[in-house]
């Protein structure tokens, strides 16, 4: 089965995705009854739904701003060209910055768009020109900083 291609999901495994979504650490007793299952069947489903790819893994979510890193930018990326070398170089180069929490290859004007965090405008500064910009065939950057979060990353809806 492709990585991509959409999984059979029945109301079980949906109401089993959501408690997962809503807490990744429940113990499988409590999950089992909230999706209407004993543990042995929960745990199988589990283990499915992690082996065709709709669990990718389990994760706490940390707050940037209480880690140090109360900056948050996104930033649009245009590269000088789509060879395919370029864009090797160009995401070898990106996977080693910690900064970046998040990257996505766009369609329209730019390129990509890469979700950074920072402790401060210097530090940020120091990683948009030192680094950013003299990656391999960056051409043009565009930067927007967060004001505010109103809606988080959250949960798939099931």
């Amino acid at each position: 089965m492709a990585k991509s291609a959409p999984v059979a999901l029945d109301a079980t495994d949906r109401r089993l995705l959501r408690a997962l979504q809503r807490d990744g650490r429940i113990p499988v007793v409590a999950l089992a009854e909230q999706a209407g299952l004993s543990p042995t069947p929960c745990q199988r489903r589990m283990r499915r739904l992690e082996e065709e790819g709709v669990i990718q893994g389990y994760a706490a979510r940390l707050d940037p701003a209480r880690l140090g890193l109360p900056l948050q930018a996104f930033i649009q990326v245009s590269l000088v060209s789509h060879a395919e070398e370029v864009v090797e170089r160009f995401h070898a180069a990106l996977a080693q910055r910690p900064e970046v929490l998040a990257a996505y290859t766009m369609s329209g004007e730019m390129d990509y768009l890469l979700h950074v965090l920072a402790p401060d405008m210097e530090s940020f500064g120091e990683f948009a020109t030192r680094a950013l910009l003299r990656m391999p065939g960056v051409k043009e950057t565009r930067s927007s900083f967060v004001l505010a979060t109103l809606k988080p990353p959250g949960e798939v809806p099931v």
